[in-house]
């Protein structure tokens, strides 16, 4: 995949975009690639809107060719499935690789009461 570099972005310009990231839950590339992929989804569809034909469009752009949109988020944004396996069988195989419950190691909120206490 090609790489794109934008050099001499004003300080101001680079923190609100990593407080959109932050507000997004994204790293700063994922929010630019959401920046990017919104631009060029609304340059292909003209509004932004994407029609049947422009998911598979869209997915073909995405570079994973398991990629598929199955709908829009509520802000227009697509949402996008990767990969080639269900939860259903991601959860068969993990239950097939450890068949017993893991019950010997510390509980979580033993973890989290040693962390505290150590500050």
């Amino acid at each position: 995949m090609p790489n794109i570099s934008v050099k001499d972005v004003p300080e101001p310009w680079a923190d609100a975009l990593r407080q959109r990231a932050a507000r997004n839950h994204r790293s700063l590339q994922g929010e630019l690639m959401a920046i990017i992929e919104r631009a060029v989804l609304e340059q292909t569809t003209g509004a932004g809107a994407l029609s049947g034909a422009t998911r598979n469009e869209h997915a073909a752009m995405s570079g994973d060719h398991r990629s598929t949109v199955v709908g829009l988020d509520r802000f227009g944004h697509p949402i996008v499935r990767r990969g080639w396996k269900t939860v259903e069988q991601v959860a068969a195989e993990l239950r097939a690789k450890y068949p017993e419950p893991f019950v010997d190691g510390p509980l979580g909120v033993d973890i989290i009461r040693r962390d505290r206490d150590s500050r």
